[in-house]
C-alpha cells in the first residue's frame, strides 16, 4: 500500500507557530512520525509540504495512478479551497483529512472544510496522533 500525506500552508512552521494550539513538535519530528507509523505498518509513503495551493492540487493528481489513498491536512486551505476540492474528487481516492488542532473548537471560519467534502473520514485535535489514526483507517478500509 502506498499512501500519499500532503500538508499545507505553515506546518513547516510546526515548532515555532502557536505553540499553545500546535505544540512544540517541528515539522522534522512529524515527517519522522509519520514515516515510523508507516514503516511499521508496512506501508510506503509520500510525505509532501506545500504553501502553495496550486502545488498542492499537482501534487493530489499526481497521486492518481500512484497511491491507493491520501492523508491531507490542508490546513489554512480546508476554508478556502475549491481547487483542493475539485482535485480530490477528480482523482478518485479515499482520502482522509487530518487537522493537528481541534478546529471545531476555534474560530468560525474554521468550521467549513471544503477538503473535508471529498474525504471519508476526518481526524481533528489529536496531535500527530491523527496521522497515525488516518493511516491506520485507510489500511482497515
Amino acid at each position: 500500500m502506498t499512501l500519499y500525506i500532503i500538508n499545507g500552508p505553515n506546518i513547516n512552521m510546526l515548532g515555532i507557530r502557536e505553540p499553545e494550539i500546535y505544540g512544540s513538535k517541528t515539522y522534522a519530528d512529524l515527517v519522522n512520525f509519520i514515516k515510523t507509523v508507516c514503516m511499521e505498518n508496512e506501508v510506503e509513503c509520500d510525505i509532501f509540504q506545500s504553501n502553495s495551493e496550486g502545488d498542492i492540487v499537482t501534487k493530489i493528481q499526481q497521486a492518481y495512478g500512484h497511491a491507493d489513498g491520501i492523508i491531507i491536512n490542508p490546513a489554512a486551505y480546508t476554508h478556502t479551497s475549491v481547487a483542493i476540492l475539485d482535485a480530490l474528487k477528480a482523482v478518485g481516492l479515499p482520502a482522509v483529512e487530518v487537522h493537528i488542532s481541534d478546529v471545531d473548537s476555534r474560530e468560525d471560519f474554521r468550521q467549513i472544510s471544503y477538503a473535508g467534502m471529498a474525504c471519508e473520514k476526518r481526524f481533528s485535535g489529536l496531535g500527530f496522533e491523527g496521522y497515525r489514526q488516518a493511516v491506520l483507517y485507510l489500511i482497515n478500509k
